[in-house]
C-alpha cells in the first residue's frame, strides 16, 4: 500500500511530462513523414525546456514534493532518451527498407517533371525503386523512352512492372487511360499533381467528402507560446481578481453614491476574427450616455474611425478619477479570465467604431484584445488612428512573451502616473 502513496506525486507529474512533450512535438511538426534532421537537436531542445518550464510552475503552484533538481534531471534524460530513439529509428527504417522487394517504375512522360523524379530514384537507393525507363510520344529516340503511353499494358508485363508514375500535367485525357490501364493490370499508380507553378513543401491530403483537397500551404503559428500565453492570462487574472476583490466592491458601491445607474457597465466590443463579446467596465459616464454620443460626434478629436472627446461632459465625476488611474477597466479581468481577451493585446473597439473600418484596419482582429497593450504604453495620448494601427501592427508582427512582460511591466508605471482620460 506505500508504493502508489510514495511515488504517485512523480507518476502523475511525468505522466503531465510525456504529454505536454507529445504536444509540443506535434505543434512543431515533428510527427510529420519528413523533417530536416538539421534542426532536429533545436527543436528537441525547445520543446524539452517549455515542457520543463511548464511542469516546473505546475509543481510550484500545486506544491508537488518534487524538486527543481529532479526535474532538470528527469528533463535531460528525456531529451537524450527522444535524440537515441530518433535515431534508432531511422537507423531501423533503412535496415528494413533494404530487406524489402525492390519495385519496378514505369513513369509516364519525359518531360522536366519525369526527368526530375527519374534522377531522384537513382539518387536514393533507399526508397527501393528502379527506373525501368519511361513512355512518351515523342519517339524511341528520346533517351530511356521505351515506347509511347498506348503501350503501357505490353511494356509492363514485358519489364514487371510494379508502379506507374503519371508526370504529364495538362492531358487529362491521358492521365485517364493511364490510370484505367494501370488498375486493369493490377500496378500501382502516381500521379504528380500540378500546382500552377507555385513552389510548395509537405502537401497534405484532405478528403472533404468526395472532393479532395491538397493543401499547398499552412500559416505556422506559435502554439507552445501561445498556449503559454493563455496558461499566464488564467493564472494572473484569476490573482488578480482574487486580490483587488475588496477594491472592486468598493469602486462599485462609490459609482452606485455617484450617480444613477449600475456599477458595471457591460457593452457589445469586437474581438478576435470580429467575434463580438460582451465587454465590462465600471461606469464612467451617466446612465444614458450612448444617447448623446452622436451629438457629440462633431466634437471627436480621434483620427479614424475611434471616439474620444476630452473634458466628455457625459463623464461623472467618480468617472473622471477611475478613467485616470485606468480603474474603470479592472472588470475585464473577469473577460481574461472567460478567454474572451488577453491581458496584453490590441484595445477591443465598440461596434459602431469597427462599423467604420477600413479593409486595412481588419488585420489588428487576428490577434485576441487586451487590456492594455503597446499603444498604451508608448502613445496613449495621440490622436491619431493611424498611428494607433502602427503600434497595433507592430505588436502583432514582432509578438513574443518577452514583449507581453515589457508591456505589462511598463503599464504599471503609466497607470501610477495617472495618464489616462
Amino acid at each position: 500500500n506505500g508504493w502508489p502513496k510514495l511515488y504517485l506525486p512523480e507518476l502523475g507529474v511525468g505522466f503531465v511530462f510525456a504529454v505536454l512533450v507529445i504536444l509540443l512535438s506535434h505543434s512543431e511538426g515533428l510527427y510529420q513523414s519528413r523533417v530536416d534532421r538539421r534542426y532536429l537537436p533545436g527543436l528537441l531542445t525547445k520543446i524539452m525546456v517549455w515542457s520543463t518550464l511548464l511542469v516546473e510552475v505546475a509543481i510550484q503552484l500545486g506544491g508537488f514534493p518534487i524538486s527543481s533538481r529532479q526535474l532538470i534531471l528527469s528533463g535531460l534524460l528525456s531529451f537524450g532518451t527522444l535524440l537515441v530513439m530518433r535515431g534508432w529509428r531511422g537507423h531501423a527504417g533503412r535496415n528494413g527498407r533494404s530487406r524489402k522487394r525492390i519495385r519496378n517504375v514505369l513513369i509516364v512522360g519525359a518531360g522536366a517533371s519525369g526527368r526530375e523524379i527519374a534522377a531522384y530514384i537513382e539518387c536514393h537507393p533507399e526508397l527501393d525503386r528502379v527506373l525501368c525507363g519511361f513512355l512518351d510520344d515523342s519517339g524511341p529516340g528520346c533517351p530511356g523512352v521505351l515506347g509511347p503511353p498506348a503501350k503501357l499494358a505490353a511494356i509492363a508485363r514485358a519489364k514487371f512492372i510494379d508502379e506507374v508514375i503519371f508526370a504529364t500535367p495538362h492531358r487529362p485525357d491521358l492521365a485517364q487511360f493511364v490510370i484505367r490501364e494501370s488498375r486493369r493490370n493490377h500496378l500501382d499508380v502516381k500521379v504528380v499533381p500540378y500546382f500552377y507553378g507555385c513552389e510548395f513543401q509537405q502537401p497534405r491530403l484532405e478528403n472533404l467528402g468526395a472532393i479532395s483537397l491538397i493543401t499547398l500551404h499552412t500559416e505556422k503559428a506559435p502554439a507552445a507560446a501561445l498556449f503559454v500565453k493563455r496558461i499566464l492570462d488564467f493564472v494572473l487574472s484569476t490573482l488578480a481578481l482574487l486580490l483587488t476583490f475588496p477594491l472592486l466592491l468598493m469602486i462599485a458601491a462609490v459609482v452606485r453614491l455617484d450617480s444613477k445607474g449600475p456599477a458595471i457597465y457591460a457593452a457589445s466590443r469586437v474581438g478576435r476574427k470580429g467575434r463580438r463579446f460582451r465587454c465590462y467596465k465600471f461606469r464612467t459616464m451617466i446612465s444614458n450616455a450612448a444617447e448623446g454620443k452622436d451629438l457629440l460626434r462633431a466634437r471627436n478629436e480621434r483620427d479614424g474611425p475611434c471616439f474620444k472627446v476630452a473634458k466628455d461632459p457625459r463623464v461623472t465625476h467618480v468617472g473622471r478619477w477611475l478613467r485616470r488611474y485606468s480603474l474603470d477597466e479592472l472588470p475585464q479581468l473577469w473577460n481574461v479570465w472567460k478567454g474572451e481577451m488577453s491581458l496584453v493585446g490590441p484595445r477591443p473597439h465598440p461596434v459602431d467604431d469597427f462599423s467604420r473600418y477600413q479593409l486595412s484596419h481588419f488585420r489588428r482582429l487576428d490577434v485576441m484584445p487586451g487590456i492594455t497593450g503597446l499603444w498604451q504604453v508608448t502613445a496613449r495620448q495621440h490622436p491619431s488612428f493611424e498611428t494607433t494601427m502602427a503600434l497595433d501592427l507592430e505588436y502583432i508582427e514582432q509578438w513574443s512573451l518577452a514583449m507581453d512582460l515589457k508591456i505589462l511591466f511598463a503599464t504599471i508605471g503609466v497607470v501610477a502616473r495617472g495618464t489616462g482620460s
